[in-house]
């Protein structure tokens, strides 16, 4: 039965690279780990194994590197773009370019002196890693952020009852828990093409980040979903150059230890974290008028 070739990429995946911009005696440090896919006139090398249309992966390393210093590292989106620009703009064969990266990100150590911090000193932090995805067609852009992993804990203003219960429910209603997730999202910005005045994207991330850290711990919750549902609103309504955003969260369940064989009552202060099964919730929350564009499978980014 004859073959055809389908949707195909190319690159060099999961590239370290660390930028340290010196100002004096102060340094300022940026670690981004940047993975690069390359498609367009392919085929051939498919189907023949003629390179004659192949950038080497190892050069789209050397590029990352090269840039980080031609060009500094001033977001991770603003690196994304200039690099994506590069591989289609300077190979004819490459008809689009999506980059990847995660940001780790690292904070001044506090010295021994009241107030002070050594300046060329960096402790990493534990919290989250910063996400984005930029993709370029050479006319097109689409720019998505977001973050993985960062934990967060209501230790009140949580309900759960009112559900559906069946012969298999053992679950007791509660009016008082804790809700805890580790938020992994992601948002599109409506940035996609060179006319339009770009997103100041360092100020874009921390304010998103605050809005959702915002709506968590200000919503009285009945539901994850609801919790949810009001932190992709909160990103929507206060920033005006996203369009879609993207939750995964999975719910972190605490369940009350179980003291009166010891002679203790346990009002609501000793906890047993489960780290799985857990509930895992995720939905899109879209600017009206709007199209999801966003994967439903967030391993997809």
């Amino acid at each position: 039965m004859p073959t055809i070739l389908g949707q195909n990429q190319y690159g060099k995946a999961e590239n370290r690279v660390v930028r340290i911009t010196r100002d004096g005696t102060t340094h300022h440090i940026k670690d981004l780990n940047v993975s690069v896919a390359l498609s367009g006139d392919m085929d051939e090398v498919h189907y023949s194994g003629s390179n004659a249309n192949v950038l080497p992966t190892d050069t789209t390393k050397n590029t990352v590197y090269a840039f980080a210093k031609e060009h500094g590292i001033e977001s991770a989106e603003q690196f994304g773009i200039h690099l994506a620009r590069h591989f289609v703009t300077s190979q004819e064969p490459i008809h689009r370019a999506r980059i990847r990266v995660e940001e780790y990100a690292w904070e001044r150590i506090e010295t021994s002196d009241a107030g002070g911090t050594k300046k060329h000193s960096f402790v990493r932090k534990g919290q989250e890693t910063r996400l984005a995805q930029i993709t370029y067609d050479g006319r097109k852009w689409e720019v998505v952020s977001g973050l993985k992993d960062l934990t967060v804990l209501n230790s009140t203003d949580s309900e759960f009852w009112g559900y559906v219960k069946d012969g298999y429910t053992t679950l007791k209603e509660t009016h008082d828990r804790i809700l805890a997730t580790s938020v992994s999202g992601r948002w599109r910005f409506n940035w996609t093409d060179d006319e339009q005045g770009m997103p100041d994207w360092e100020t874009s991330y921390e304010e998103t980040r605050k809005h959702m850290l915002q709506a968590f711990a200000e919503t009285y919750s009945l539901s994850l979903q609801q919790t949810m549902y009001q932190m992709g609103t909160r990103i929507i309504d206060h920033r005006d150059e996203i369009d879609e955003v993207r939750f995964s969260l999975p719910n972190s369940h605490h369940f009350l230890v179980d003291l009166e064989p010891f002679g203790l009552k346990n009002d609501n202060e000793v906890y047993f974290a489960a780290d799985r099964p857990y509930g895992l919730i995720e939905a899109t929350v879209l600017r009206d008028g709007c199209e999801a564009r966003i994967p439903v499978d967030l391993t997809n980014l």
